[in-house]
């Protein structure tokens, strides 16, 4: 795993878009390209984002992969984690014991956890594509297939478990105000429910992410917040609302962001560009390094 310690990628535009590039067949040999392609992605994962050991262990495990793979692959490298890549086309690396255990702390008296094969059975053919606030110019514009993996995904789950509420953190606002939309369009019996976002003592909001920061990059990314909130104060007093956020993306790129990919002020429900008039959100999405962070914020109105 030498090779893998030693990695590092470029950054490259195409397009006035930049982004990083990987070339694992250099950095394996031709053995990466039997792996498919979804686990390629994750390959790429645990090099860019994961340390020592733990990168070792995450790579060796992909290598040991040969089924025939699908989309939905489940790789489980150390004890009660797993490396997943689903329709969402996000992969994350998933603490279930931990997870499971949080939610025992809770209250929670049962978890469904569905396998893969009952997700997505072997000739599963159906996709949602989501519009309204799933095609706002945020998210949608730098993961362009995202929504279409969670509409699918949250469908399924309420049909399967028939739930009365669903809570979704506030913190991915744009999945929520689809998700919401989501369920009213279809007709699914289901409250969704909006949870506040968790922030650490410094207001930084709370992800799997912040485990990819430095401690110096932490100190950077506490300031993500404190932009956000300094904006939608001058907006709620009557900024204009383009030169606020240009200011608020120049503000967060001195306070060290490598790149600030949006600052947008949006009505809060259907993610229009928001109007005085009207309950808004200002959203924001920064590089740190190699790791992206998204936040968001109200905006007060009278």
């Amino acid at each position: 795993m030498s090779a893998a310690n030693r990695f590092a990628p470029s950054e490259v535009e195409l397009e006035g878009r930049s982004g990083w590039l990987v070339e694992l067949p250099l950095l394996f040999g031709r053995e990466v390209l039997r792996l498919p392609v979804v686990l390629r992605l994750l390959l790429e994962t645990a090099v860019r984002c994961m340390h020592g050991a733990e990168r070792e262990q995450a790579v060796s495990a992909l290598f040991a992969w040969l089924g025939p793979g699908s989309s939905e692959a489940e790789i489980e490298f150390q004890p009660g984690r797993v490396l997943m890549h689903d329709t969402t086309s996000t992969p994350a690396l998933v603490d279930i014991a931990a997870m499971r255990d949080a939610l025992a702390e809770a209250g929670v008296d049962l978890i469904w956890a569905p396998a893969v094969e009952t997700m997505y059975g072997r000739d599963f053919a159906t996709r949602i594509v989501p519009e309204g606030p799933a095609k706002v110019g945020l998210e949608d514009a730098f993961r362009p297939h995202f929504f279409a993996g969670v509409a699918i995904v949250v469908t399924k789950l309420l049909i399967q478990c028939a739930p009365d509420a669903a809570v979704f953190g506030e913190k991915d606002y744009q999945q929520l105000c689809v998700v919401r939309q989501l369920c009213r369009d279809l007709d699914l019996p289901v409250e969704i429910i909006g949870a506040p976002t968790v922030r650490d003592s410094h207001g930084l909001a709370m992800s799997s992410r912040n485990a990819y920061l430095s401690e110096a990059e932490l100190a950077v990314a506490r300031q993500l917040n404190v932009v956000l909130r300094q904006t939608a104060a001058a907006l709620a007093t009557g900024a204009d609302e383009a030169s606020a956020s240009g200011n608020a993306a120049e503000a967060l790129v001195r306070a060290g962001f490598r790149k600030v990919d949006y600052v947008a002020a949006r009505e809060a429900v259907t993610l229009a560009p928001w109007r005085r008039d009207r309950s808004g959100r200002l959203l924001a999405a920064v590089w740190l390094g190699m790791t992206r962070l998204i936040d968001n914020v109200e905006i007060s109105h009278g």
